[in-house]
């Protein structure tokens, strides 16, 4: 299948610290990729580096079958991290206005933002001012100028963060939109859980290189056998027993629900039978393997030394990222 990016032996250094390194990245038409890694990593040099505002100090960067994504732009879709409106003009006006930038017209851009603004929760906005708008509903506004002209391809850097729950939910399902109409998208986020819902696959970043470039497909196959989630088939089930069983290392209780972590070298097989001998479960199974999981067990040997805890910590980190 065609790529609609590639990336090929990518570098980029700012003065001695190397932000990417070695990059190779090929997305075909009509995926969604998640690059994801803890802040810092160097997922928004990446795309900067993918949208030319900053070029690459070795390496080369293929956009839509175009050397350079100047080439490409009426065809591309980008909600940079760091947001921005002119906030004088009107809503309606401004989404015409980044349409038009793009070669849309006008009899087709208004539709559009209104029916993408109404999907959205911000239906009859189209005539205020965006200094009128709170900050999250333009964000959301920001989000529709990145589509409104139906680009073939759609970047997103960290599109959730800063937004509540619905408005999170609300954006999810417009971008599912988007992939079913054939649009590639590619979204930095240091969330895995985003990138697990919405992905057909999933690169991860670490100091700026490659350590994952995987179908979520294939890691959802993947099961993870030290961990065993229990759920009991009565709500008010006390679930203190399970942690003294044999092979359990730790128990998290949330939900109503137990997650058991094992001891290295525990068959989980032998850890169900008991906890169900202990407990009438509802469901007891073996955990999928988490994104989050994946990316601690890579970047471990990495991190000279640095706890567990600490690099969960780290991966959760702040949303903003500078490298």
């Amino acid at each position: 299948m065609q790529a609609a990016l590639e990336l090929q032996g990518v570098e980029k250094s700012f003065g001695t610290q190397r932000a990417v390194s070695a990059l190779d990245l090929a997305i075909p038409k009509g995926e969604t990729c998640g690059l994801i890694g803890p802040s810092g990593a160097g997922k928004t040099t990446s795309i900067r580096l993918i949208m030319s505002i900053l070029f690459p100090d070795a390496g080369t960067v293929e956009v839509l079958g175009r050397p350079s994504a100047l080439e490409a732009k009426d065809r591309i879709g980008y909600l940079p991290e760091e947001r921005g409106v002119y906030r004088k003009m009107k809503v309606g006006a401004f989404l015409k206005y980044l349409a038009g930038l793009k070669g849309a017209a006008d009899s087709d851009a208004g539709p559009r933002a209104k029916e993408l603004l109404e999907k959205l929760g911000l239906g009859g906005v189209l005539e205020k001012k965006c200094e009128d708008l709170s900050k999250g509903m333009l964000q959301r506004v920001q989000f529709v100028g990145s589509i409104v002209h139906r680009p073939e391809l759609l970047i997103l850097d960290e599109p959730f963060s800063g937004l509540d729950p619905v408005s999170v939910r609300l954006l999810k399902d417009v971008i599912s939109a988007e992939r079913r109409r054939g649009t590639t998208i590619l979204f930095s986020t240091h969330v895995m859980a985003q990138a697990e819902e919405l992905c057909d696959r999933v690169v991860m970043i670490n100091r700026g290189r490659k350590v994952l470039d995987e179908p979520m497909s294939s890691l959802r196959r993947r099961f993870d056998p030290t961990r065993v989630l229990f759920e009991p088939l009565e709500a008010d089930a006390r679930l203190d027993g399970l942690r003294d069983l044999p092979g359990v290392q730790s128990m998290q209780q949330r939900d109503g629900e137990a997650e058991l972590r094992l001891a290295p070298g525990t068959d989980p097989s032998a850890v169900i039978r008991a906890a169900a001998a202990v407990v009438v479960p509802a469901r007891v199974e073996i955990a999928r393997i988490r994104l989050e999981d994946v990316f601690v067990s890579m970047v471990r040997g990495e991190a000279g030394g640095e706890s567990e805890a600490a690099l969960r910590q780290h991966l959760q980190g702040l949303s903003g990222e500078k490298a």
